[in-house]
């Protein structure tokens, strides 16, 4: 049994971009997010584990020049995979390219100052070939350079026909028609007969930051996903992917490999995106209750309010009276709030609206309790949003 420890799109050295977000908790962010790696490495190395390879599908970086301190780092944790005797494979990946003459790969890419293997071949080659216990293990993968990676004549990839564990490395989009310029395309169809048709046991992939499982043929593939958020848009998956590959027969013949996959789960910072329709919402207070129900303390929390309060709803309050309880906080208004003098123009509408709010005001005028006076407010607020298209 092999296992590999499959990461991809890291993005170390990113940071909120939030001109409004304070300098120290960016830093912070920044922090939080390089640790990922510290806790992959140590994870790896943990013999509890059983991690016999450590893969890094593309985009270690953030850029492709990030910043002097971070890249000592990156490389001195590298290294430790390399001292305990863990090969790791590190492809470059869109946002750290290694086109551009000041990459870090090219940098560090020469006299193997880079721990374990590089990966700088811009067409599809074999870059690995090692032993891991009793088995031979093939690597295939290629370094996305501008002027030098042809991708119109990526018909072929290749593949050894030597009995093995054989596993492609690649940073793109898997049969992807919306691909950009700085997006390698992959055909699943032309990797699962890569080598005339022998394929590959194991697609290590990155690029989509979502995980995602394929299978087609003998290969597996798999997106491992970001780990850690960039943003409420793009959430992180808060795990890391472990790919177990057992022999089905003689290591040494050509019976293949049954692929398993785990998860090891990360602490990241919690990112929450909490909704609330505030329609029956008496005040402010008991919006900031209902959000901070529903998320941890120091959570990162984007609020969309919707719905039609009864009172307008002052935002920066909001932000203050739930920045005492969350890391940070984003609102989104979508709430329609209408004056009374609003209901009162509408009634006098020779119009469907104008017929629908004398009735309601009717039924609001003959109703016997509180709580039936409250739906029914609810209920004109919102047909009257309905109305406007909101």
């Amino acid at each position: 049994m092999i296992r590999c420890l499959h990461l991809a799109d890291l993005h170390l050295g990113w940071s909120p971009q939030d001109n409004d977000f304070p300098k120290d908790k960016c830093r912070l962010r920044q922090e939080e997010r390089n640790s990922v790696l510290t806790q992959a490495v140590d994870f790896a190395k943990d013999p509890q584990n059983g991690i016999d390879l450590v893969i890094i599908a593309g985009d270690l970086f953030e850029t492709h020049t990030p910043e002097p301190a971070l890249i000592e780092h990156v490389l001195s944790k590298l290294r430790q995979l390399d001292n305990a005797g863990i090969p790791v494979i590190t492809v470059p990946g869109n946002h750290d390219e290694i086109t551009y003459h000041n990459s870090v790969y090219r940098q560090y890419g020469t006299g193997r100052t880079w721990p374990g293997v590089l990966v700088q071949t811009p067409m599809p080659e074999l870059v690995f070939r090692h032993e891991i216990k009793g088995v031979p293990v093939f690597i295939y993968s290629l370094a996305y350079t501008g002027g030098l990676t042809k991708v119109n004549e990526l018909n072929e990839f290749p593949r050894l026909d030597e009995p093995g564990l054989h596993i492609g490395v690649f940073h793109g989009s898997l049969d992807w028609s919306g691909a950009g310029d700085r997006s390698l395309p992959l055909s699943s169809e032309r990797l699962v007969q890569a080598g005339g048709g022998r394929g590959y046991d194991y697609l290590a992939l990155g690029h989509i930051h979502k995980y995602q499982e394929m299978r087609a043929g003998k290969t597996v593939s798999v997106y491992p996903g970001l780990i850690d958020s960039k943003g409420f848009s793009d959430p992180g998956v808060g795990y890391m992917t472990i790919a177990q590959f057992e022999c089905e027969g003689d290591p040494g013949g050509n019976s293949g490999f049954r692929v398993n996959l785990r998860r090891a789960n990360v602490p990241v910072r919690e990112h929450a995106v909490v909704e609330i329709d505030i329609s029956a919402k008496p005040d402010l207070q008991e919006i900031a209750s209902e959000c901070r129900s529903k998320a941890g303390p120091d959570a990162m929390v984007k609020v969309i309010l919707s719905g039609v309060p009864s009172f307008s709803v002052d935002l920066e309050r909001l932000r203050a009276a739930l920045g005492e309880h969350f890391f940070w906080v984003e609102v989104e208004d979508g709430s329609s709030f209408l004056e009374s003098s609003d209901i009162a123009r509408f009634e006098k509408e020779p119009t469907i609206r104008g017929c629908f709010t004398r009735r309601m005001l009717e039924k609001l005028k003959n109703s016997t309790s509180d709580q039936e006076r409250e739906v029914i407010m609810i209920a004109l607020r919102k047909g009257l949003a309905a109305f406007e298209g909101r």
